[in-house]
């Protein structure tokens, strides 16, 4: 009988694996994931970024350019952007005025938080730049309130107009302090345009049909903080009590941020720097827009 001889290599058993190394494993993969989804939250909420937008008129004579402020929602917590920030971002665009359209503390903001609102304001003043505000729906309206942000040098459209001169031009400002608008509501009967100036008109929420209808040359908006969850290829989240509008809705009809034209000129709407009523923003950062104005 032949013999067989066979080499079996025996493989040893692999030790156990320990739980406390798998543990350790899932723990370090959940705090880059949470490090990760931080780093992105920041960059959407806690960064600041200029917007431009140009356009033409034949009633420029010179280039003129525009700072934007809106809805600050003034807040001392960590990750709040700081008056320093705004003021030095500011002073890049350097701007031939600023217009600041309301909302710049929250409804139910402290004395503290109010006058972060009021010396952001006071400080852009301070570095010589003309400055027009119009109060939002969370801006303190008391008299008293208003009193002190003129005293200090904040110049307060509350249904008032303005005409300055900026080197060659001659520009009115309307500002309207309405927060909301009743069905009858007609800029008209507030204000009737100088058809010999540009004219630019300073409102916190955007009425589109309204302000078309009014045919200032140019509007201002805030209020919308840009829809705050902005969804690639897909627009804003939630907008004017729909979920999704552009893909569920008609897209001509979002306006949420960014420059929209009407009958005789244009819409401009920012979506604004704070958050409010928690810090959700995404594909949306705070934004100062700056407006250049060139001639025809």
């Amino acid at each position: 009988m032949e013999d067989i001889n066979q080499n079996i290599s025996v493989q040893p058993e692999p030790p156990p694996v320990s739980k406390k190394k798998n543990r350790s494993g899932c723990i370090s993969k959940l705090a880059k994931l949470t490090l990760i989804l931080f780093i992105v939250w920041w960059f959407n909420n806690c960064t600041l970024k200029t917007t431009k937008a140009e356009i033409k008129s034949d009633k420029i004579k010179n280039e003129i350019k525009i700072a934007v402020l809106s809805d600050l929602h003034a807040s001392d917590y960590p990750f709040s952007i700081s008056n320093e920030r705004i003021v030095k971002r500011i002073n890049k665009i350097n701007p031939d005025v600023v217009c600041v359209l309301g909302d710049m503390h929250s409804s139910n903001a402290s004395e503290d938080e109010k006058q972060i609102s009021m010396n952001l304001m006071t400080d852009i003043i301070k570095d010589g730049f003309k400055l027009y505000f119009v109060l939002g729906e969370h801006d303190d309206r008391h008299n008293e309130y208003v009193a002190k942000m003129e005293k200090n040098g904040i110049n307060v459209l509350d249904q008032e107009s303005e005409t300055i001169k900026i080197k060659d031009t001659e520009i009115t400002f309307y500002g309207i302090s309405n927060a909301y608008f009743s069905p009858t509501f007609d800029l008209s009967n507030e204000f009737e345009l100088n058809k010999n100036t540009y004219n630019i008109l300073l409102a916190h929420i955007p009425m589109y049909k309204d302000y078309e209808s009014f045919g200032a040359d140019l509007t201002l908006c805030g209020d919308t903080h840009g829809g705050v969850i902005q969804i690639p290829f897909l627009g804003p989240a939630y907008h004017n009590s729909q979920i999704l509008p552009e893909l569920f809705g008609s897209k001509e009809n979002v306006y949420d941020k960014g420059l929209f034209s009407y009958s005789g000129g244009y819409m401009f709407i920012t979506s604004g720097i704070g958050n409010y009523p928690i810090p959700a923003r995404f594909n949306n950062r705070p934004e100062i827009g700056e407006i250049i104005i060139k001639p025809e």
